[in-house]
């Protein structure tokens, strides 16, 4: 449904049922009444701000008499907030933003719901791309279990195990429920399936010589392409701390390109960037 809209008598019965699951803001207006018009501008630029948080439905009296008499609009303008159904908060008259906006709040769900709520139905529809994003953003607002279960979830779609191990850590054993035990079963399997014989293979070969450096960046690489970034940075970042040349500056250079291939934004390679700065100044 579009955000802002004009409430008729073809399309009421579609806007009331569409408040069952949003807030509904019915304007009562006139082109008679200079007022109305104010309080519309305001209303369709509060509308445009909140970005879905609410419907405007705008209802023109001298068109739409009987919805008017329904709602027993006695002066222009009016606005009633409609949820599941029925009217529960409004005011008669011309009302500043900051004024509605107060009002409005009590009675609307945060950003971050909706975020989430968005991102639920892009995963329901396989789109952990379209999620990603949104669920960010919800959870650097508000750091729930509920939201970081959601975005654990996209984590593991996209192969980001260090950062789902993160996020499932971070859950509270009061939250531990269903979704997150399916979770980390998920997440179970797919470390299993990233141990692969080529791996451990490398991993014995490192052990049996722990200063064998092309060991140890065959190592590293093969941890990469496995997903396994933070173990591959860990490893890296050990002879690091000691010589930042070590091997003619080959191990500084996968460092660096797995760093770059994770991104600026990815957590575990803004962790090992202040790592590298602690080293360099």
């Amino acid at each position: 449904m579009e955000n802002i809209l004009e409430l008729t008598k073809d399309n009421i019965q579609q806007v009331v049922d569409a408040s069952m699951d949003q807030v509904i803001v019915l304007a009562f207006w006139a082109s008679k009444s200079p007022e109305s018009l104010t309080l519309m501008q305001t209303l369709e630029s509060l509308s445009q701000q909140q970005n879905g948080r609410f419907v405007l439905a705008k209802v023109n009296c001298e068109a739409e008499m009987e919805i008017a008499n329904y709602f027993q609009i006695q002066n222009l303008p009016t606005t009633l907030v409609l949820h599941e159904g029925k009217p529960i908060d409004g005011f008669a008259g011309v009302q500043d933003a900051p004024q509605i906006t107060e009002m409005l709040d009590k009675h609307l769900p945060a950003v971050w719901q909706l975020q989430l709520k968005q991102a639920r139905v892009f995963l329901s529809e396989q789109n952990a791309i379209g999620a990603l994003p949104l669920l960010k953003e919800a959870y650097a607002e508000q750091p729930i279990a509920e939201i970081a279960l959601a975005l654990a979830d996209v984590y593991l779609s996209l192969d980001a195990l260090e950062d789902v191990q993160t996020l499932l850590a971070s859950v509270g054993l009061a939250d531990q429920d269903g979704y997150y035990q399916s979770l980390k079963a998920k997440f179970a399997l797919a470390l299993d399936a990233a141990d692969t014989p080529e791996i451990r293979q490398l991993q014995t070969d490192f052990e049996k010589s722990p200063n064998d450096f092309d060991a140890l960046l065959a190592l590293a690489k093969a941890l990469h392409q496995a997903k396994r970034n933070d173990e591959a940075l860990a490893l890296l970042f050990a002879p690091l701390q000691k010589d930042l040349a070590v091997q003619d500056g080959k191990v500084k250079g996968l460092f660096l390109e797995i760093l770059t291939a994770l991104g600026q934004a990815n957590s575990l390679a803004k962790q090992y960037r202040r790592k590298l700065y602690t080293l360099l100044y």
